[in-house]
Formats: C-alpha cells, structure tokens, sequence
C-alpha cells in the first residue's frame, strides 16, 4: 500500500507515464550527476538537475519539458528539490518543508559540514560553498571536473569519522 503513495502518473510532452521513487534510484544508481546550473533534486545524497533526472526516467529528450515542470513533478514523488543559492524545499503530502541550502531534510541548518556528512570517505570538489560534486577517487572526480568544464575552489576526501577528522592516530 505504501507504494502505490510514491507512484504518480504524470503527462510529459502529451505522453502518459507512471513514475515511481523506486524507478527513478533504478535509472540514477550509475548516473554521475550533471553540474548544477540553478535547480536541483536530491536522489539519494547526491544533487541531480530536475531534468536530467526526468530524461533518464522516461527517455524524453530535455528540450520537450521544462525545468520546472520536472522539478514539480520530482517534488510529487517525494524528493527534495531547491535552488542554487536558495533554501531548498521538501514535498511532502500536506506541503512544503523547509530544509538548508543543497541539503536533504535531514540537515536542516544547510552547513556545509552537515551536507557533507553523508559524503564519508568519498572525494568532492567544492566550489563557493558548495558540492559540485562526490566521487570514490581523486580520478574520478578531476575526470568529472574536466569533462564538465567545472573548476573547484577545493578537493579532499571527506573524512571517515571524527577521529580521522582530528588527524588523531588510534590508540
């Protein structure tokens, strides 16, 4: 039953398309995210623009929606979704909640600290207080950059846990 809550049926350039959560992690569980130019949605802990999150879905080539309506429709299903330099929102069935800048409701207060705890021991680039982007390699993640024409303020690995944070050794 509770599945049939995270199923929408929605129209997308005059067709017709039954979306669920579960379909849009299937089609995302490989896909690198694209840079953030102004709007996106949070899949899982990783930020995604509406539309290409949309186009993987159903194949639709990106020039047949709008960024806003695949945003609404992403918002429907669940996910959070905001915007560049913005507060971004929740959806939830009664409305809208409020959570920090480029985070999940799970980190209310937008610091970068907090956005970048569900990042543990991975690699990210940093640009203006923001991630562009996480990855499991420093290759991984310069190849992302270059590809994408991005430039970073930083690059590090996020550390693993609070005492890998300190620079302390284990006793």
């Amino acid at each position: 039953m509770a599945e049939k809550q995270l199923e929408r049926r929605v129209r997308i350039a005059g067709q017709l398309f039954v979306l669920r959560k579960r379909d849009v992690r299937r089609a995302l569980r490989n896909t690198e995210p694209e840079p953030i130019t102004s709007h996106f949605v949070v899949v899982g802990a990783r930020r995604f623009p509406p539309k290409q999150v949309i186009s993987a879905v159903t194949g639709l080539d990106r020039a047949d929606f709008t960024t806003h309506q695949a945003r609404r429709t992403l918002m429907r299903l669940g996910y959070s979704a905001g915007r560049r330099g913005v507060e971004a929102r929740a959806g939830t069935p009664s409305g809208t909640v409020k959570a920090g800048v480029g985070t999940s409701a799970s980190a209310p207060d937008g610091r970068l600290a907090d956005r970048l705890r569900p990042l543990a021991g991975q690699w990210v680039a940093i640009k203006d207080d923001d991630v562009l982007h996480a990855t499991d390699t420093p290759q991984r993640l310069v190849g992302w950059l270059g590809q994408h024409g991005q430039q970073a303020d930083s690059v590090f690995r996020v550390p693993e846990d609070e005492l890998a944070a300190t620079g302390l050794a284990p006793l």
